[in-house]
């Protein structure tokens, strides 16, 4: 008889495997803090935003498309024809042109001038604070306030301008009458509650800029000038971008400055500075009481503040790669020259 013999096994090669852990409840809830903590901590903005921003946006494109008054309420679905009706009215037309002309003269100096005081107060002045400080004080006035100091200063007959205008022998100008004067004065008074803002921004922006590239461009010869436009600028241009379409926004929804020109409120006997918003108002809370229509300006406004301010991304942000790549343009042409030199050595 022959005894059968079994191999033996062969014996696995390699680290032994390893049990599956139980996670505890403890670090089941810490991975779930670390996945979930950054959604809970932005929420309130977005929950915030969904109530006070997105939820009336919808609410009055709701409104629009229905026959709504200010005393009897909702009458029924009309459509589009709120749209209708306001492109067929010729004010709404012109309120669009007394915006856009009032936008163009307070948001253009607007954004030089805070550049240009930005980069006055980072210089190394005396009692700096004290001017940094001083320049947000017309911010902080009530817009009520602004509205009656400077329809003293425009008034048409008695105004302070008109009267200094007269002693030196110029003409008297119709701030009120003349509808250029009256974007003008309306656009003054803008850039004076404005200006000192932005310049803080812009101030902000400027002092994060890292000093080492103004040390070498001293080294290379470079002049204040120089430095503000081949370094300044093309550094602050993310903050430069934002300025500019916030000021758009707010630009384009002036209301404050042109309700408070004149006693009436209602944009000048011709409505020669009756703004877009302005007009909303009248459609809504006026003789008409067509909550309506007003919420059909709305949306319309709502699209053109898109339009400008997308424009306004787009040629600014060109505007910044262009002067970027020039800086850079510039800056490998100084090397080139200090490399070939240490090539030669």
């Amino acid at each position: 008889m022959t005894a059968l013999s079994t191999a033996p096994a062969p014996q696995r090669v390699g680290p032994p495997e390893k049990r599956r852990r139980r996670l505890g409840f403890s670090q089941r809830m810490s991975r779930w803090d670390v996945k979930v903590s950054p959604y809970l901590y932005i929420s309130p903005f977005f929950i915030i935003f969904a109530i006070t921003g997105l939820f009336p946006l919808l609410y009055t494109g709701w409104v629009s498309l229905h026959h709504w008054t200010l005393i009897g309420g909702d009458a029924g679905y009309t459509g589009f024809d709120n749209f209708t009706a306001v492109f067929q009215q010729s004010e709404f037309w012109l309120s669009l042109r007394n915006t856009f002309m009032i936008f163009v003269l307070s948001s253009v100096p607007q954004v030089i001038i805070a550049i240009i005081l930005a980069a006055l107060l980072n210089q190394n002045i005396r009692a700096k604070t004290f001017w940094r400080m001083g320049v947000l004080i017309p911010y902080i006035v009530a817009p009520v306030a602004v509205g009656l100091i400077f329809g003293q200063l425009f008034a048409d007959q008695y105004g302070v301008i008109n009267t200094a205008l007269h002693a030196i022998g110029l003409p008297k100008i119709g701030w009120h009458k003349d509808t250029f004067a009256s974007w003008t004065a309306i656009a003054t008074m803008v850039n004076f509650r404005w200006i000192g803002y932005n310049t803080l921004i812009f101030l902000a922006a400027m002092q994060a800029v890292p000093s080492d590239l103004y040390e070498a461009a001293v080294l290379d010869g470079a002049g204040r000038a120089r430095q503000f436009f081949s370094i300044t600028l093309p550094q602050i241009r993310a903050t430069l971008i934002f300025v500019i379409i916030t000021s758009t926004i707010g630009g384009l929804q002036i209301f404050d400055e042109p309700r408070t020109f004149d006693v009436a409120g209602t944009g000048g006997p011709s409505h020669q500075w009756e703004t877009t918003t302005m007009y909303l108002w009248n459609l809504g809370w006026g003789p008409q009481q067509n909550l309506g229509r007003a919420a059909a300006v709305a949306w319309l406004l709502f699209v053109v503040i898109v339009i400008f301010a997308l424009i306004n991304y787009v040629i600014s942000s060109r505007i910044s790669t262009s002067e970027a790549r020039r800086g850079k343009k510039k800056q490998g042409a100084r090397r080139r020259p200090s490399d070939r030199k240490g090539a030669t050595r």
